[in-house]
């Protein structure tokens, strides 16, 4: 059942994120930002970590967990270290993800050119 709760998830994200595309005048850019932005609001009231137990993965792999993760280690940072944890937990549970994405893109770059 979780990968029919996943599956239902993530498709919910990405059919709102094309109904978005599709009948406004915003960027993809701009969808990008709202989506993490909402997952950032949504952590703050402990709600996405209800669609975490519900949907697993589904839930991890869309962008809107990147807004999740960035609050919800700031928010265990801030408990430990009050003001300044805000900055120092924020990257805990990205981190990884942010290098990876650096990373690959850098050796993916010299195996490939653009086109013009």
């Amino acid at each position: 059942m979780i990968y029919v709760n996943a599956f239902l998830f993530a498709g919910f994200v990405c059919l709102l994120g094309q109904i978005i595309l599709d009948n406004t005048k915003l960027t993809p850019g701009h969808v990008t930002t709202i989506f993490v932005v909402l997952g950032a609001f949504l952590d703050t009231f402990s709600i996405y970590d209800k669609f975490v137990q519900w949907a697993g993965g589904g839930a991890l792999v869309p962008i809107t967990s990147f807004g999740h993760l960035l609050i919800h280690g700031a928010l265990e940072k801030a408990g430990d270290f009050g003001f300044m944890g805000l900055a120092m937990g924020m990257f805990d549970l990205t981190s990884t993800g942010i290098i990876s994405a650096i990373v690959i893109s850098f050796f993916l770059c010299l195996f490939f050119k653009p086109k013009d």
